[in-house]
C-alpha cells in the first residue's frame, strides 16, 4: 500500500509529515518497499506493479438495484416534560451519524427520482406522526433503544424519511462512455484518519489516503493442473527485512501471496427461471398462513419473485431473468454438469426480519423450453414442500473478454465494476429496451411492469374444467383465539379461483351446511403433474364483521376426484313403483312364530353364535357339526372395515379431512395441530371450450337429508388378542369401555383377570344424534385394584361415514333370509325393502318379481342361483325375500361381517397394542325398531360329574417281598381329572396281592365344567398363591388313573398309569384275557367318547416304563359315567362307598383271608403267613420238642 499525507487539510498529497511508512502493508506497521520483493524459486514476475484498488469500496449500496430507497433520519430532542425543539444533528442515518438534510439530497449520476416528494415511513412501529421515542443516557451521545409510544420521560424523538429513486438507462449508458476522471484513474482510497472506513470520494475532511500496488508471479515451468497446496509450498519467504521486528508472517499468520486463477475468457450465458407454483409450504405466520417469495441465487446473481399474500400454495407464475452470466471452463463440461441454482423461500413479515421457510437445489437445462417438474423443498433435512419450476439456460454467441489483472496498460477503475454490477441488472430488472441485435429469444409477456410471466410453451395446457364440490359439514371445530367457533363457512381456492359456501347458523346444532353443492369453472392443467393443489378454508364469520381463518386443508393430488360425467339413468316409472311391496313406517317388523321350536334334539343346544363365528374361522373342532347342517357363515376380516378392498373406506359419499392451524413446528416428531374434519366430496370433470356448449349433468344429486338423524348403535365386542402386557406377571386385566359423545359405557365390574388374550362377548347397545355424535371410540383399559386403570388401547370409528355409505354398512347382510334361529334376520327392514332403497339412491330401475325369479338391471336371478345343495334350513324366510337379499349381496355390498380393528394408544401412537374383533349394526330410529340382537355371550361350560367306579385290577406287577421271602403288592388305585389334580382321588388299598388281583367296589366322584361345542373343559385356578383372581384355561377332559404299591415306612411305588381323553376313549375289553397292550394302538375310528355312550364298563391296560421298555402294569376294571348336574341331583352318589351308596350300590369288595395289614392283626399274621408257609416245620418242631422233653423228665425221674 502506497500510503500519502495531507497536512492542515488545505495542502497538497504528500509524504511530508507521514507517520507511516511510505510503502507498507494493510495494517501501516509493516514497512514493504517495492524493491524488496522477490519472487520465490521456481517464480518469476509476470509484469510490473499496477494499481488495484479494493474492489469491496466500488460496491455502493445501490450496486446492483434498479431502485433503492433513500433514507434520512428527521431527529429532536427536549428536555423532559419539555416541548420539542431541532438539534444540531438534525438529520443522521439510521446509526446515529450526521447526514445531509432531506432537501439537500441531490439524485446520484444515473438516477433519477421515482418519488416527488419526500414520505413519512408509518409502515414502522411508529406513532401516526412516524416518530419514535427514546432516551439518552449519559455517557452516551444518542439513545440505544427507540419506542414507538411518547412517555414524559423520553429526551429524544426521530423519523425516517424515504424517498424511492431508479435509475436512468440513458444517463447510466451515457456515463459508461464517460472517461473516468483522474481520480479515479490513479485508485487512491482516503479517510479522514488513518484506520478509520475508507472511500473513493474524496471529501474535504480528508487527511489521509492511500493505494494499493499489486504484482503478479508466474511458475517458471508450466506444469499444468496443480492443486493449490501444491503451489502454496513452492513459495518462499518474499521479505527480507530483518531490521523490522515484525513481520508479515507475525502480523497476519502467513508469509505468501495469494494464489489466484485467472481465465482469459469465460462463456456467455443467459439463465431464465420459470417460476409457475409451490405446494405445501409451512405455515410460518399464526394465522396458518404465510406471506412466501422466492429468491433465486446463481453464481454470484440473485433476484426475487413477487410476493403471494396468505398461502401456502403460492402461484408466481413467474419468469426471471439473468440476462448474462460469465462461466468459466470448458463449455462442454459446463453442459454435462452446470452449476446448481438455489432457490430460496422466505415468509415476508410487516414486522421483523423475514423467515427462511426452506431451500431448492435445482439443475438448470440446455435444452430449449424445458418442461416443469417438482423440486422438493428441505428446511434442514425436513420437508417443506415442493416446487414446480424448470430453469433455461441458454449459451450466447459472442465470447466474455475476461479482464486479467496485471495486463499492461490496464487501469481497474470505477466503469469496469459498473459494467458488471450495473448492466447486467439493468437488463435483467427492465426489458422494455430488448436489444434488437441480441443472439436471445424474446422475453415472455409482462403481467405488469418487470414481471415476466412463465410462456405458454412451458406452462402447463389448461382446459376448462368443472370442480363440484359436496360441502356437507364441518366437525370437531376447536375454539379459536379462546372463543369457540360457532358459524362457519367454507372456502375453496383452486387455480386462483374462490367460493365459498353459506354460513352454518350454529354449528352446535347442526354442523352441517344447508347447501350442500357449490361449482366452480376454472381452466386446470390437462396433467395431474402439474395440477395445482385445492385448499380448504373454514372461516368463523363473528361478529363486528370479524371472519378469522380457523382451520384449512391441502389437497395435493387431484387425480383420485377426476370422472367422466356419465348420464343419470332412467328415473323409475310409476309401473315399475307398482312392482314394490311398499311396507308403511311403522310396519317394519319382521313376524316370527315362535310357539313351537323348528329344531328338536340337544344338538341345537351348541348350535350358537359362535358356532357361526368358529366356523367362518375354519375352526371346525369349536363349532361342531354347525357347517355339516349347511347353515350361513360370516367374513372374517383381519383388518378394519373401512380398509377392506372394494369399499372404497367408506368415503364413496364424503371424505373426512383433518383440518390444521398454526405455524408449523419446528421439531420433525410434532405435527401441525388438528383443529377439526370437513367433510365433503370432489367431482372433478372436464367441460367443453364452448360455453355455449351444454354442460354435462351434475354429479352430486339425490342427495340424503343433512338434517339431524337418531340412530340405534350395537357394538358387538367379541375378543382380542396380542394385548400388551401391562402387568408385573406380564398379563393385564382387560375391559370394555365406549364413549360417544357425551354417552359412556364402562364395563369395569366385567373385567377378565390375567390374560393377553381376552373373550368379552359383550353387546352395547347406544343412542347418537348424527352427525353431532359421530365418533365412536372403543377402548381397553387394564383394572388395577389400588392404582389408576391403565388404558391400554383405543380405536375410532366414524359412524356418520358408515350410515352415509352406499355400501349399505349400517347392517351388513347375511348369506340367507332366516326368520328364527341362529342367523335370524336382525336388520329393520326387509330385504325388499332394503332393495328398493338401494334403487333409489343408486337411481337405477326397481327390479321385477315374477314368481320364482326376479329381473334386476336386465339379469335374472332364480332359485337355481340360491345355494340348494345345503341342507335343508327350516329357519328360511319368503322366497321372495331370498331372492332380493340374492340381489343384494350381488351388488358388492357389506356382508354380514367381523372387522379386526388395531388398536393404538396415545402415549405409543404408532406402536400396535393388541387387536379387537368387533362389529358395529347402525339403525336409524326414522326406520323403525330394529330386529332381535344376536346373543353372543361367551359360551358357559356346563357342570357334569365323572362317576367312576374302580371294581378289579388284575395282573398288576408284584412290587414287594414278604417276611416270608413272597411276591406280593399292596394296591390301591388313584385318579383325577386333568386341570383338577387338587382333587386327586384314591381307594382303599388291597393288602397282601400275591397274584396282582385287587377288589376295591370304590367310586371316585369327579366334577368338572364342558364346553360341549368345543369339547374342552374350563378350570379356573389362581397363577399364584398371591393372585387376587382365578384366570381360566381350557383343558381337554382327560381321566389319569394310576396303580400304586402301598407303603408304610417309605414311599409308595408308582407301578403304572392310563390316561384317556373321554372324547376319544380306547374301547375296553370284555375280559382280563382279552385286555392288553394291544388296546393301546386302537385305531380313531374304533374310540368312542363317554359323552356320547354316557356309561361305559371294562377292563383298560395300565403301562409303564421299565428300562425304557413299555410293559403292561396291571389291567383295572372300572366303569365310567358321565351324569349332569340335574342327574346329578336326581339321581345322588356318593364317593367311595359312602352315602348315598346307590345308582349303583357298591358293596365291601370279598378280598381273600390273606388281605390284610400283617402287624395290625396279629393273629392273621400268625395264621396266613406263619402257619401257612411253615405248618409242617413248626410240627416237627412241636413233636421234636415233646420227645425231648419226655426223655427229660425220664432221665430226671429215673433213679
Amino acid at each position: 500500500y502506497e500510503n500519502q499525507t495531507k497536512l492542515a487539510l488545505v495542502g497538497n498529497w504528500g509524504t511530508t509529515g507521514l507517520t507511516y511508512p511510505k510503502f507498507s502493508d494493510i495494517t501501516g506497521r509493516v514497512k514493504l518497499p517495492k524493491e524488496t520483493f522477490k519472487p520465490s524459486t521456481g517464480w518469476s514476475w509476470a509484469g510490473e506493479w499496477f494499481i488495484s484498488p479494493e474492489k469491496t469500496l466500488l460496491y455502493d449500496v445501490d450496486a446492483g438495484h434498479m431502485t433503492f430507497m433513500e433514507e434520512v433520519f428527521e431527529n429532536q430532542m427536549r428536555l423532559p416534560g419539555g416541548q420539542w425543539i431541532g438539534m444540531p444533528e438534525g438529520y443522521t442515518d439510521v446509526n446515529g451519524e450526521k447526514a445531509v438534510p432531506k432537501d439537500d439530497i441531490e439524485c446520484p449520476p444515473g438516477w433519477m427520482w421515482e418519488d416527488e416528494e419526500w414520505s413519512k415511513d408509518l409502515k414502522r412501529a411508529v406513532d401516526d406522526q412516524g416518530w419514535e421515542y427514546g432516551i439518552t443516557i449519559p455517557p452516551d451521545r444518542r439513545p440505544k433503544s427507540w419506542v414507538p409510544a411518547e412517555k414524559m420521560y423520553h429526551t429524544n424523538r426521530r423519523r425516517r424519511w424515504i424517498r424511492l429513486r431508479r435509475r436512468d438507462l440513458q444517463k447510466m449508458e451515457a456515463l459508461r462512455k464517460q472517461r473516468p476522471d483522474e481520480s479515479e484513474r490513479e485508485g487512491w482510497e482516503y479517510a479522514s484518519l488513518f484506520g478509520w472506513k475508507f472511500h473513493l470520494k474524496p471529501k474535504k475532511t480528508d487527511s489521509f489516503r492511500r493505494r494499493r500496488w499489486r504484482r503478479r508471479m508466474e511458475p517458471l515451468e508450466k506444469t499444468g493442473p496443480v492443486a493449490i497446496f501444491a503451489l502454496e509450498c513452492s513459495l518462499g519467504n518474499v521479505t527480507d527485512d530483518k531490521n523490522d521486528d515484525k513481520s508479515v508472517t507475525t502480523t497476519f499468520g502467513v508469509n505468501r501471496p495469494t494464489i489466484s486463477c485467472f481465465f482469459e475468457s469465460g462463456t456467455r450465458y443467459h439463465l431464465r427461471c420459470y417460476l409457475y407454483q409451490a405446494r405445501d409450504l409451512p405455515a410460518m405466520d399464526k394465522d396458518s398462513f404465510s406471506d412466501p417469495y422466492a429468491i433465486v441465487s446463481f453464481l454470484h446473481q440473485s433476484q426475487k419473485t413477487v410476493t403471494i399474500r396468505n398461502t401456502l400454495n403460492p402461484t408466481w407464475d413467474q419468469t426471471l431473468i439473468f440476462y448474462e452470466v460469465e462461466i468459466f471452463g470448458d463449455p462442454k463440461v459446463t453442459e454435462k454438469s452446470p452449476p446448481n441454482i438455489v432457490v430460496e423461500l422466505y415468509d415476508q413479515d410487516t414486522y421483523g426480519a423475514d423467515e427462511f421457510m426452506g431451500r431448492s437445489i435445482c439443475k438448470p437445462s440446455l435444452v430449449s423450453s424445458p418442461r416443469l417438474a417438482w423440486y422438493p423443498i428441505l428446511k434442514g433435512s425436513k420437508a417443506a414442500g415442493e416446487l414446480l419450476a424448470s430453469f433455461e439456460l441458454i449459451r450466447r454467441d459472442k465470447p466474455a473478454i475476461h479482464h486479467i489483472p496485471g495486463q499492461e496498460g490496464d487501469l481497474i477503475h470505477h466503469s469496469h465494476i459498473m459494467d458488471e454490477l450495473v448492466f447486467s441488472a439493468a437488463f435483467t430488472e427492465s426489458l422494455q429496451h430488448w436489444p434488437e441485435d441480441s443472439d436471445l429469444p424474446y422475453p415472455p409477456p409482462q403481467r405488469e411492469p418487470n414481471v415476466f410471466i412463465v410462456p405458454h410453451g412451458i406452462k402447463p395446457a389448461l382446459e376448462r374444467t368443472a370442480i363440484e364440490i359436496l360441502a356437507w359439514g364441518v366437525r370437531n371445530l376447536k375454539s379459536f383465539q379462546l372463543a369457540s367457533v360457532t358459524s362457519p363457512s367454507l372456502q375453496v381456492e383452486v387455480g386462483g379461483c374462490m367460493v365459498q359456501s353459506c354460513v352454518i347458523r350454529n354449528q352446535k346444532k347442526n354442523p352441517n351446511f344447508d347447501v350442500n353443492t357449490l361449482f366452480i369453472d376454472v381452466r386446470l392443467p390437462r396433467e395431474e403433474l402439474y395440477m395445482p393443489p385445492l385448499v380448504i378454508k373454514v372461516i368463523d364469520n363473528r361478529q363486528f364483521g370479524r371472519k378469522p381463518v380457523v382451520g384449512q386443508c391441502t389437497i395435493r393430488s387431484l387425480e383420485e376426484y377426476r370422472c367422466l360425467p356419465d348420464n343419470l339413468e332412467e328415473e323409475p316409472t310409476e309401473e315399475d313403483l307398482e312392482t314394490i311391496p311398499h311396507t308403511p313406517r311403522d310396519d317394519v317388523l319382521i313376524d316370527i312364530d315362535d310357539k313351537e321350536p323348528l329344531l328338536l334334539g340337544q344338538e341345537d343346544d351348541f348350535m350358537d353364535w359362535w358356532s357361526k363365528f368358529y366356523a367362518s374361522t375354519g375352526e371346525r373342532k369349536k363349532c361342531g357339526n354347525y357347517l355339516d347342517k349347511g347353515l350361513d357363515t360370516l367374513q372374517v376380516y383381519d383388518t378394519e372395515l373401512e380398509k377392506v378392498d372394494g369399499f372404497e373406506q367408506l368415503a364413496d359419499f364424503c371424505q373426512t379431512f383433518k383440518l390444521y392451524r398454526g405455524r408449523t413446528q419446528e421439531s420433525e416428531s410434532d405435527d401441525p395441530s388438528i383443529v377439526g374434519e370437513f367433510k365433503g366430496m370432489f367431482k372433478i370433470y372436464p367441460l367443453p371450450d364452448d360455453p355455449s356448449t351444454p354442460s354435462p349433468p351434475r354429479q352430486f344429486c339425490l342427495l340424503p337429508p343433512n338434517g339431524i338423524e337418531e340412530c340405534v348403535v350395537r357394538v358387538y365386542v367379541i375378543q382380542a388378542y396380542g394385548l400388551q402386557p401391562k402387568d408385573t406377571n406380564g398379563k393385564c386385566d382387560p375391559y370394555v369401555k365406549i364413549t360417544l359423545g357425551k354417552k359412556s359405557v364402562n364395563d369395569h365390574d366385567n373385567y377378565i383377570p390375567s390374560t393377553l388374550d381376552p373373550v368379552f362377548g359383550k353387546m352395547y347397545e347406544l343412542t347418537c344424534s348424527l352427525p353431532l355424535e359421530k365418533d365412536l371410540k372403543i377402548m381397553l383399559y387394564d383394572y388395577d385394584m389400588l392404582s389408576k386403570d391403565e388404558k391400554i388401547g383405543e380405536t375410532v370409528i366414524d359412524l356418520e361415514n358408515r350410515f352415509l355409505s352406499r355400501y349399505g354398512a349400517r347392517c351388513g347382510l347375511p348369506q340367507s333370509y332366516c326368520v328364527s334361529g341362529v342367523n335370524q334376520w336382525r336388520d329393520q327392514i326387509k330385504p325388499t325393502q332394503l332393495l328398493h332403497r338401494f334403487c333409489q339412491k343408486r337411481n337405477c330401475k326397481l327390479p321385477v318379481y315374477k314368481h320364482d325369479k326376479v329381473i334386476f338391471k336386465g339379469q335374472e336371478y332364480t332359485t337355481a342361483d340360491l345355494d340348494e345343495a345345503k341342507p335343508a334350513n327350516p329357519h328360511l324366510g319368503p322366497l321372495e325375500e331370498r331372492l332380493a337379499l340374492l340381489v343384494l349381496r350381488r351388488q358388492g355390498l357389506v356382508h354380514e361381517h367381523v372387522e379386526t380393528r388395531p388398536l393404538y394408544s396415545p402415549l405409543q401412537p404408532d406402536i400396535e397394542q393388541g387387536r379387537l374383533q368387533l362389529w358395529v349394526d347402525l339403525f336409524p330410529k326414522s326406520m323403525g325398531p330394529p330386529g332381535p340382537p344376536f346373543n353372543i355371550t361367551p359360551r358357559k361350560a356346563k357342570k357334569f360329574f365323572l362317576r367312576c367306579i374302580i371294581w378289579n385290577t388284575h395282573d398288576v406287577i408284584l412290587d414287594d417281598v414278604s417276611v416270608t421271602g413272597e411276591k406280593m403288592s399292596d394296591i390301591y388305585v388313584k385318579g383325577w381329572m386333568l386341570g383338577h389334580e387338587g382333587n386327586k382321588q384314591k381307594t382303599d388299598v388291597h393288602y397282601r396281592s400275591l397274584g396282582g388281583e385287587g377288589n376295591f367296589n370304590w367310586r371316585f366322584l369327579f366334577p368338572f365344567h364342558y364346553l360341549p361345542a368345543e369339547q374342552l373343559c374350563t378350570v379356573d385356578k389362581k397363577e399364584h398363591f398371591w393372585s387376587l383372581d382365578k384366570a381360566e384355561m381350557k383343558v381337554p377332559p382327560k381321566l389319569t388313573i394310576q396303580i400304586w404299591d402301598n407303603d408304610k415306612f417309605s414311599f409308595d411305588d408308582y407301578l403304572g398309569c392310563l390316561e384317556m381323553d373321554l372324547n376319544h376313549m380306547l374301547k375296553p375289553a370284555k375280559s382280563p384275557e382279552k385286555c392288553g397292550l394291544e388296546l393301546l394302538s386302537q385305531p380313531q375310528d374304533k374310540l368312542v367318547s363317554l359323552f356320547e355312550q354316557k356309561t361305559v364298563k371294562g377292563w383298560w391296560p395300565c403301562v409303564c416304563d421299565r428300562q425304557g421298555e413299555t410293559i403292561l402294569a396291571g389291567k383295572v376294571e372300572m366303569t365310567l359315567e358321565i351324569v349332569s348336574e340335574q342327574e346329578q341331583d336326581e339321581r345322588p352318589a356318593g364317593l367311595g362307598r359312602e352315602e348315598p351308596n346307590m345308582n349303583p350300590r357298591l358293596e365291601d369288595p370279598q378280598r381273600p383271608e390273606t388281605s390284610f395289614l400283617w402287624f395290625s392283626s396279629p393273629y392273621k399274621t400268625l395264621k396266613f403267613i406263619v402257619w401257612r408257609r411253615f405248618k409242617w416245620l413248626i410240627l416237627g418242631l412241636i413233636i421234636l420238642f415233646f420227645i425231648l422233653l419226655f426223655l427229660g423228665v425220664f432221665l430226671y425221674a429215673f433213679p
